[in-house]
């Protein structure tokens, strides 16, 4: 059956088509015969009860540098949507948390992917800690003299913002490292929010594996490299991707949040992990399904739209 499906995103024109998730999911829904309206987050509205976006109708194609075609803009009330993709990228703001409040007024009626109640009370680098068995060890602080005593204790450590993305902010700080303290002093100069903080494990040397999880299920991995003389192994910061297959650890992991992620509607989820450990829970906009079909010869996508419609059919009955 035909579905309305209305993609929250960024601005379209600048996206990678030959890495880009939305975009494998809404040339995937087009496939299927899904009507597609794009807007971005600024083009939501609330008002009166109603919730409602200025949104263009879309038409996509692998056709790179000619890969979407928007018709005439007008004002569509998202209730009458079947589906509501929210895929704009974080930072994990007051902005995005405002834009899962709007929306949580359509859901599930409007089945909205992710649910964006889960969404809010679920941050990356937070909801990772709920699974403390398989975490390295974390602190999350304002508080310098937490810090340092952390840094006593491990050494080697990694620190990095609680709500950023994309590797941005995120600093090795070595033994002898003498800039912990004018990090600290930038970070919350700069930001009122705490930072998180763990122990560096170098097995990153050997890639940061993304999995991804389709409505609980472990579907796939990647690993990426970093580059030399780089500690951070996201692709937007230079990662290599490389073909990744499961190890037991890593199975064990899945099954263990699995379940979590299932009960909390987050049907598309990416998961980090380095060495033994599980570093975030992407639940926001994951990345990964176009590098891990290239390697693995499959079309992660299609999971992706399958749960999506079992899910709607799911709140019909």
């Amino acid at each position: 059956m035909a579905l309305t499906v209305a993609i929250q995103m960024d601005p379209i024109e600048k996206i990678d088509i030959g890495g880009d998730s939305t975009f494998a999911l809404a040339l995937e829904g087009q496939n299927r015969g899904h009507g597609l309206l794009y807007y971005g987050p600024r083009d939501l509205s609330f008002r009166d009860g109603r919730v409602s976006a200025h949104v263009r109708p879309l038409n996509v194609r692998a056709v790179k540098g000619d890969h979407f075609a928007l018709g005439a803009p007008f004002v569509y009330d998202l209730s009458a949507a079947d589906v509501v993709l929210m895929r704009q990228d974080p930072p994990f703001d007051m902005a995005y948390i405002t834009a899962t409040h709007i929306l949580e007024r359509i859901h599930p009626k409007t089945l909205v992917v992710n649910d964006p109640r889960h969404v809010r009370n679920a941050p990356e680098k937070l909801f990772v800690t709920e699974f403390a068995d398989f975490i390295p060890p974390t602190l999350i602080t304002s508080d310098l003299r937490e810090i340092r005593a952390f840094r006593d204790e491990h050494k080697d450590i990694i620190v990095k913002p609680l709500f950023g993305n994309g590797g941005a902010g995120v600093f090795h700080i070595a033994p002898g490292d003498e800039n912990l303290n004018a990090l600290i002093e930038l970070f919350t100069h700069l930001d009122r929010e705490p930072v998180i903080v763990q122990r560096y494990l170098p097995e990153v040397r050997q890639g940061d594996k993304r999995i991804i999880l389709i409505d609980g299920e472990a579907a796939g991995a990647i690993n990426r490299i970093p580059p030399a003389g780089e500690a951070r192994s996201n692709m937007h910061a230079g990662g290599k991707p490389v073909p990744a297959k499961l190890t037991p650890r890593e199975r064990d992991i899945c099954a263990a949040i699995g379940p979590a992620l299932k009960q909390r509607g987050l049907i598309f989820v990416g998961i980090d992990v380095i060495g033994d450990y599980m570093t975030e829970i992407n639940v926001t906009s994951p990345t990964g399904i176009q590098e891990i079909n290239r390697f693995d010869g499959v079309k992660l996508e299609k999971r992706i739209w399958d749960a999506i419609e079992a899910r709607r059919a799911e709140r019909r009955i």
